[in-house]
């Protein structure tokens, strides 16, 4: 992952309403919720999750697929963990983590 591509991801999470919308992704998963399942769940209105939801989606951290009559986003857990690795990457001095515990 680029460092641009990281900046994307993290700006996105750097809302305290995208972070819980994404957080009630994450728990949903890999079934994914509707919008007004997470407006319910996140106790948001739709107008608001719609939005939140189209920044996460651009920058890659969600995606949404056509079910029926609405969209279900999940988490691209492909791109978390890209930006995972990315974060990680150059950790203490190439020991891996269970090495400093």
């Amino acid at each position: 992952m680029k460092s641009t591509n990281a900046v994307s991801c993290l700006s996105a999470l750097a809302h305290e309403g995208r972070l819980n919308v994404f957080r009630a992704l994450v728990q949903s998963a890999p079934e994914g919720r509707a919008v007004g399942e997470l407006a319910g769940c996140c106790k948001l209105n739709i107008g608001t999750v719609s939005a939140q939801l189209s920044v996460l989606a651009q920058s890659g951290l969600i995606s949404g697929h056509r079910q029926g009559r609405c969209i279900r986003y999940q988490v691209n857990f492909e791109r978390v963990d890209d930006l995972l690795g990315f974060l990680m990457r150059d950790c203490c001095g190439g020991r891996n983590l269970e090495q400093m515990k």
